[in-house]
């Protein structure tokens, strides 16, 4: 009787010991495919950082789990937040992040075609230095008409061909809310107008999934209706990304990787709230805390697409 009670008892003892080990197993698997998660962020979301101090900036967000930026270079500067771009990648290489795109734009001026497109190269060679197979104009100024719009199509065209050619760099374009108006002289809406217009071999487009939905449209629609042509995603909620409940990222990141594609970054925007808020004493937040409330929503969002299982 008592043998028999201790073999019970050790097999109870050995059942729990290996579902302990079996459910360690599987923490395990899920934390490294956690952190084998490709997670990228437009360093806008925290760009007065990056200008004030760009190491401790890139050492922070790595920390958090992301692993890819979206650069954003402004002004005609031939370096990349105060640095020389070799000595910005140094940064992001040390800290195993990976720069994929940069955002910047050149308004077209057909008097000034030599200066423009050298101005272009200028860009478009930081860019090879940096590394990274995109280059996205993150915005332009068009009148929306569609003799406009055909003549922006043709510049990104030739902008396009140029950085393919000469780069071996993809060009592309990000949306706002705007462009899913319908064109002033048609009923045509003018993101799609834009899309259906310019070379595929050329250009690609970077659908920021909130600025569509708050266009009227759905991404998921968009993913579908041109899985070849939407090769990057901006994911970005009204704050925090997965916060609100207003964006449906799980559709969105399926439809995404069905069409084959796997890049995206997360952009956080400044909302008007923060930037009223006062501290106790009346005064307005100074910058810093701004951007410490900014790295606090890239660490909650970076969390939520870490454990978000229809994230790869």
């Amino acid at each position: 009787m008592t043998h028999n009670y201790l073999n019970n008892y050790l097999k109870k003892i050995a059942t729990i010991v290996i579902f302990i080990f079996a459910l360690f197993a599987l923490q395990q698997n899920l934390s490294a495919k956690s952190k084998n998660k490709k997670i990228g962020i437009q360093l806008y979301s925290v760009m007065a950082a990056v200008n004030e101090n760009p190491k401790a900036s890139i050492e922070r967000l790595a920390k958090m789990g992301y692993n890819q930026v979206e650069l954003v270079q402004w002004g005609g500067s031939k370096q990349v937040f105060g640095l020389e771009p070799a000595d910005f990648k140094a940064i992001c290489d040390a800290n195993n992040v990976d720069i994929i795109s940069t955002h910047s734009s050149i308004q077209d001026d057909p008097a000034r075609e030599e200066e423009i497109l050298a101005s272009w190269r200028q860009i478009l060679a930081i860019q090879k230095v940096c590394g990274g197979e995109y280059f996205v104009i993150p915005s332009y100024k068009v009148d929306y008409t569609e003799k406009d719009v055909l003549s922006m199509c043709d510049y990104f065209n030739r902008v396009g061909k140029l950085a393919k050619d000469e780069f071996g760099i993809k060009l592309g374009y990000h949306n706002h809310s705007g462009e899913y108006k319908k064109l002033k002289d048609s009923e045509k809406t003018m993101w799609e107008f834009l899309v259906e217009n310019t070379d595929p071999e050329y250009v690609f487009f970077e659908l920021d999934v909130y600025w569509c939905a708050k266009g009227g449209k759905d991404p998921v629609e968009y993913l579908k209706k041109y899985p070849d042509r939407i090769r990057l995603l901006h994911v970005k909620d009204v704050f925090v990304i997965g916060e609100s409940g207003e964006i449906d990222f799980k559709n969105i990141f399926k439809q995404f990787y069905k069409n084959g594609m796997k890049d995206y970054v997360v952009e956080i925007e400044i909302p008007r709230s923060l930037s009223e808020e006062t501290n106790a004493d009346g005064s307005k937040l100074t910058q810093s805390q701004i951007m410490d409330r900014m790295f606090d929503a890239a660490d909650k969002s970076a969390k939520y697409l870490k454990k978000a299982k229809f994230v790869k």
